[in-house]
């Protein structure tokens, strides 16, 4: 549906738009600096700062440093800095003795012609290089007089994005020597107003922890990192700076609405951010090279990182596994259900990897494919899923089809659009640019891997980013007539925790409204001032349009650069197509040095029981018994008082229990025998493991002996101890393991906080309940084993929409009623209706005596 914007209105005039997919939500931005001044003989470093000005994501940087030539004669002073590659340097200028020495941008080869005498005589032109895994380094070196003064003020940008839920900014500082007046500040300004921000350093000591100085409120942020010398020292009597490490930022903004629109001078971006849909299953396929140059290291790199993602893939998710060196083989014919059987064979196969042999890349990519597609054309995928290839390889191909063209041509027509290829390059000897060609063909992306001793968390990082897409085929539509050079407005997947940026310019600079054709929720929306739109305009237009001109040939490339090149040199930033000239002075005249941009390559819970039945208790509390046998399900309630303790689980073999406190309404019913009650505080305790876990709308806690540990739903915690696993997924639910295996869900409902009458309450979800012995009981328990019933003489009853029955269950005979109860596991706000045959009387003739039975006397 259409929804309006207007720059001067904050309401969004439709807001009420629908979402293609059933997708979950539950995302970081990269920006990085490393300072590092050099000294040689005598220069002093007086003052350095570093300012960060970040307005609607995008990042304005200015890094400046002063200092002084404290010596008698000349000496040569260095700046180094190094920067995201995603950023683009904007400006540079070098200061000395009054006299301003600026950098100016060209196209690449305007500005080699402006420094080849320089290279002729033998000097390095280059200042900014490959370095580390996401850095860039700019150097430049000077000669300064004795008692001169130097100024080094570099400045660059970037697009900020979303990664986990958090924007971060990390700044590496490394002076090598104690500065007089030492600073770094960053302002924030965020028309959706900030939820969070923090600031930390890896060498951050006591003393030094209160010179880091935050405030937020409303869309304002601000933090300050300024130490005296005393605090730099790293001990008193020495000269030695203790400021070496990482200094971290990090942020998020306020989200009533899953997107925001800002609309400034003629330019406009839109930022799109759903949160809180369900989540979406996926198909991964891995794809791993083990021919013989990934022995060693590597491949058992390779098998700790697939053990890793194993213990991460959901079990409503389906994956297989393609092995290529001089031959292909594969885990399974098919995809496979990640069920908990499945995984664990899983664990086996990945364990007795090797690695020998060539590599034929195109017949691992070929199979995976292949296996894709059967699974979608026989129906064994959910129809709304994500299907992803994650291939990894350390080599070029050398057998089979070893032509790089005619894999990435071969690769693309068997996808075909459907499917998201990534491509991850281990080491140095892939070709990098042909990975990163094949993937953008086909709505991925590529990574290099490094080895090193952390390539483990690499990989498994990676995949941490791409495996919960909430969204697929995403679009976002504005009107061809009023909007022109409209960044990329369609996307494959939306990941959860990431963000979705779009930005255009009007047609008519005066227009201050925008009607956009989107799939999400409506927003509210807010003005911001500046030229940040229009310039992140063009770094996304840029960013994509040099993307576009890695897959593209001839006459097309030749537009695409013509284009970028054009909005690199309007906007001055430097990308692969420009250059910075930087002039300095030298005795025998001026120098001219360049400043290019390097290029990469050059330097809640399904259950299936089998043979029992899926067991869950929710709500009034509603209990309902799904018997697969039989395909259908049975329900009842337990009327009780509020207070009254019900035991739901006692197994005295495994030693689990789970019991289960009733609450009501806020106010009770003066007229009613009964009172509408629902779970509010639950008890789960393992006699044998010595472990109590209580669980309440508000907290989490542990007993382990004596110990005691807490937890909020506020809290999104993994735990593993005592034999107890548990996983608390923020404001949603908890999944805990304990000792034999068997598994539970508690599932938590929030409710206004203003309701007159209803308060906060729990469910209970089983998972793997055939851990637990046959001896285990209670009004839940019991049901663990196998239930038979039949179904007789359907009828009308008193409500036309709900038939009765007569059900023969246990050798009794009842009168049942056809109605459906609330399931809360995949949606907590709104549950999905689950057909059953209802028993009346609290179960009774169903349940084994009378549910008074099942009133105990404490939670534990």
């Amino acid at each position: 549906t259409n929804c309006c914007f207007n720059s001067t209105q904050e309401v969004c005039l439709v807001p009420v738009l629908s979402f293609r997919t059933d997708v979950t939500a539950s995302a970081l931005f990269g920006f990085f600096s490393f300072l590092n001044l050099q000294v040689v003989n005598g220069m002093e470093i007086y003052s350095m700062k570093i300012d960060s000005k970040v307005t609607s994501r995008f990042a304005h940087n200015v890094i400046t440093s002063r200092a002084v030539n404290r010596g008698n004669v000349s000496k040569e002073v260095f700046f180094d800095v190094e920067l995201p590659k995603t950023a683009f340097i904007t400006n540079f200028s070098m200061t000395i003795d009054g006299v301003t020495y600026p950098g100016t941008i060209k196209e690449k080869e305007a500005a080699k012609k402006q420094y080849e005498k320089a290279v002729s005589r033998g000097q390095t032109a280059g200042l900014v290089k490959a370095s580390g895994r996401k850095t860039e380094k700019f150097t430049v070196s000077v000669n300064i007089k004795a008692a001169s003064k130097v100024t080094f003020e570099l400045s660059y940008e970037e697009l900020l994005k979303r990664q986990f839920g958090k924007y971060e900014m990390f700044i590496k500082v490394k002076p090598k020597q104690l500065v007089k007046d030492f600073e770094i500040e960053v302002d924030i300004f965020e028309p959706q107003g900030i939820t969070e921000l923090e600031a930390e350093g890896t060498f951050i000591t006591n003393e030094l922890q209160n010179t880091i100085k935050k405030t937020f409120s409303g869309k304002k942020g601000h933090i300050s990192f300024k130490p005296t010398l005393a605090q730099q020292r790293r001990c008193a009597s020495c000269s030695e700076s203790v400021l070496d490490g990482d200094f971290t930022v990090r942020y998020d903004v306020k989200r009533t609405t899953p997107d925001n629109l800002q609309i400034v001078n003629g330019y406009f971006v839109h930022f799109f951010a759903p949160t809180n849909l369900p989540k979406l299953s996926k198909n991964i396929i891995f794809v791993l090279d083990t021919s013989g140059s990934m022995s060693g290291r590597e491949i058992e790199q390779t098998k700790e990182a697939m053990l890793k993602i194993l213990d991460d893939i959901k079990e409503d998710d389906f994956f297989n596994f393609i092995l290529f060196d001089s031959e292909i083989s594969t885990w399974k014919e098919t995809l496979i259900k990640a069920t908990p059987e499945n995984l664990d064979e899983a664990r086996k196969f990945v364990r007795q990897i090797s690695a020998q042999g060539l590599t034929n890349l195109h017949g691992g990519l070929m199979r995976g494919i292949d296996i894709l597609n059967a699974a979608h054309e026989e129906n064994l995928v959910p129809k709304r899923s994500a299907s992803i290839i994650i291939m990894l390889t350390d080599g070029q191909p050398n057998v089979g089809v070893s032509n790089t063209q005619e894999i990435e041509k071969a690769v693309k027509k068997a996808i075909d659009g459907r499917y998201t290829l990534y491509n991850l390059g281990f080491g140095s000897g892939v070709d990098y640019g042909f990975l990163e060609r094949m993937a953008l063909e086909n709505k991925g992306l590529a990574r290099r891997i490094y080895p090193d001793s952390d390539t483990a968390l690499q990989l498994q990082g990676f995949y941490d980013e791409v495996s919960n897409p909430m969204l697929i085929d995403v679009e976002l539509n504005y009107p061809e007539n009023e909007i022109s050079d409209l960044t990329t407005n369609n996307f494959k997947h939306f990941y959860d925790g990431s963000e979705i940026v779009v930005a255009g310019r009007f047609v008519d600079s005066n227009q201050n409204h925008l009607c956009v054709d989107v799939r999400g929720e409506g927003v509210k929306q807010q003005y911001i001032f500046g030229e940040y739109i229009e310039r992140l305009w063009a770094y996304l237009t840029i960013e994509q349009l040099l993307e576009k001109r890695i897959t593209a040939t001839g006459e097309e490339k030749e537009n695409l650069t013509a284009q970028a090149l054009a909005l690199s040199l309007k906007y001055k930033f430097v990308t692969p197509l420009t250059s910075m000239v930087v002039t300095k002075p030298e005795e025998n005249g001026n120098e001219e040095r360049i400043a290019d941009k390097p290029t990469e390559g050059i330097d809640i819970f399904t259950i299936v029981l089998p043979e029992t039945s899926e067991l869950l208790i929710d709500g009034d509390p509603h209990f309902i018994i799904s018997v697969p046998q039989k395909k259908d399900a049975i329900c009842f309630n337990i009327n009780e008082n509020p207070g009254m303790i019900l035991n739901l689980i006692n197994d005295p073999v495994t030693g689990i229990t789970v019991n289960g406190e009733l609450i009501g309404d806020k106010r009770p019913n003066s007229d009613a025998k009964i009172q509408n009650s629902y779970f509010g505080k639950l008890g789960i305790a393992n006699k044998h493991l010595d472990v109590k876990l209580t669980v309440t709308p508000e907290s989490i806690t542990i007993e382990n002996g004596d110990e005691k540990t807490g937890f909020t739903w506020l809290d999104s915690v993994t735990l593993q101890q005592a034999g107890l696993t548990l996983i608390i997924n923020r404001k949603k639910n908890l999944v805990l393991s304990m000792g034999s295996g068997a598994s539970f869900v508690v599932v938590l409902h929030q409710v206004w906080k203003k309701h007159p009458l209803h308060q906060d309450f729990l469910g209970l979800y089983t998972l793997k309940s055939d851990k637990l012995s046959e001896q285990t009981h209670g009004l839940l328990g019991q049901f663990f084993r196998p239930i038979d019933f039949t179904i007789l003489e359907i009828h009308p009853g008193s409500d036309p929409k709900k038939p009765d029955a007569t059900m023969i269950v246990k050798n009794n005979e009842l009168t049942v009623t056809r109605g459906w109860q609330k399931d809360y596991r995949r949606d907590p706000t709104h549950g999905v209706d689950i057909p059953c045959w209802f028993v009346h009387d609290n179960g009774a003739g169903l349940i084994d005596g009378i549910h008074t039975d099942y009133i105990v006397s404490s939670l534990f």
